[in-house]
């Protein structure tokens, strides 16, 4: 199916120069849709050649040029092409090239820096850099499903600036609005999300983080608010509401008792927080299989580089629910099944994925790390094959995910090239 609604594509000129661009171009999604197809790609190359090995395998690694052979349509002659894909958003761009000619790279360059700007920019606030409104709104029921899917805590957490007399004046609200969102952004994790509610409103998502220790960010943004002095406006304070999402509830009912609870803040006299103590994570807490063995990502774990970051958490998740699924196996092996070859696909993938970043940063012990890779796919491959024979049990499963995946290898191997990523203090 071709579709081309793509929000940076509805900026003027901008679908016009992708296709009139004279290199071959394909825009395809994540879902394995293709997006666009250019005239020149439509004139030169069948649809089809998106749907080879070789041409999966670059768009499941787009930071890897590649030489390919492609099928011309209506002929069985083939062209030998350079593709290059490049990754945006929820979408990858796929330029080809003849191997002779690659005299458009340049404009390529900057059609590809363009497109990335374009699309930040219809979802970030224009006057502080946090996301916006319409941003959240695509962001949060992801977020909201994931929690429920993978059995980690989401929590919200609401701020307003507080009123006052230098606030209301237009040019001086600006800069505290952009003091504002410095300091909080320099106060959250990686993972956590900002976003412009409106006006004076903000709000974060803070995924895998229940509702006490999103209490104490809020605490701890609020303490460091008050202490910040601006130059035009002095000192500032906001008023916190910080909720948990509930397993099952409406995503507009969580929004209701985040603002409850920042409506509650500001009756009790502002410059404080509340709390609506309750969340998914009280729910489990009571539910023995999903809480006796969980493994639970913590900040302390990030290497400093985003992707590796989200793909560690991600192997968290699917580890989480793996291990559910192990407890209901006799009731429904399909699931456990399924779960475990989605385990082991990421597994793979991401191993691909930190080894091709490790060897751009050229790491010294790349090749004992590879070794290590292989290992611990080939256990991954005999579990699955052990658990086709219905040979495997839950104590098998967990010891392989949390003491070899995890503490062995994410927690002590990978810790060695954190040095790469990690910003100096």
């Amino acid at each position: 199916m071709i579709n081309s609604d793509i929000s940076w594509l509805s900026e003027p000129n901008t679908h016009d120069l992708l296709m009139q661009l004279p290199l071959p171009l394909a825009i395809i999604g994540d879902d394995g849709n293709t997006r666009l197809l250019n005239r020149s790609f439509t004139e030169r190359f069948d649809a089809s050649c998106l749907k080879s090995d070789s041409m999966q395998q670059l768009l499941r690694a787009p930071e890897n040029d590649a030489s390919l052979t492609v099928i011309l349509p209506g002929s069985s002659n083939a062209s030998a092409v350079v593709a290059r894909a490049v990754k945006i958003g929820e979408n990858t761009i796929l330029l080809l090239e003849n191997i002779a000619d690659a005299a458009f790279s340049t404009r390529l360059s900057e059609m590809q820096s363009r497109i990335i700007e374009l699309e930040k920019l219809s979802a970030t606030d224009q006057l502080t850099g946090a996301w916006n409104r319409a941003h959240f709104d695509k962001t949060v029921s992801i977020e909201l499903s994931r929690s429920q899917r993978y059995f980690q805590p989401l929590s919200l957490i609401f701020f307003e600036i507080d009123p006052s007399g230098k606030v209301s004046d237009p040019r001086v609200g600006d800069e505290i609005l952009r003091e504002l969102v410095d300091v909080i952004s320099t106060n959250i994790r990686t993972p956590d999300m900002l976003y412009r509610w409106n006006g004076e409103k903000f709000v974060i998502l803070a995924p895998s983080t229940d509702y006490q220790a999103a209490a104490a960010l809020a605490e701890t943004l609020r303490s460091k608010i008050e202490q910040h002095t601006t130059r035009d406006a002095g000192h500032f304070t906001i008023s916190l509401g910080v909720t948990e999402y509930v397993c099952d509830e409406s995503e507009k009912s969580c929004l209701q008792r985040a603002e409850a609870a920042l409506d509650a803040a500001k009756t009790a006299g502002r410059n404080r927080v509340v709390t609506d103590e309750q969340g998914s994570s009280d729910i489990w807490e009571g539910d023995q299989n999903n809480t006796i063995l969980r493994l639970n990502w913590q900040d302390a774990y990030e290497c400093g580089d985003p992707g590796i970051d989200q793909q560690h958490r991600m192997l968290f998740d699917l580890a989480n629910t793996l291990i559910g699924a192990a407890f209901s196996r006799v009731e429904n092996p399909d699931h456990f099944d399924a779960s475990l070859q989605k385990l082991l696909e990421h597994v793979i993938q991401h191993f691909d994925d930190e080894e091709a970043l490790l060897a751009r940063h050229h790491y010294v012990d790349l090749d004992n790390h590879k070794r290590t890779h292989k290992m611990l796919v080939a256990h991954a491959i005999q579990l699955r094959e052990a658990a086709g024979k219905g040979g495997i049990s839950i104590s098998e499963v967990v010891d392989f995910l949390a003491n070899e995946v995890i503490a062995q290898h994410i927690l002590k191997t990978d810790r060695k090239f954190y040095p790469l990523f990690k910003q100096p203090s």
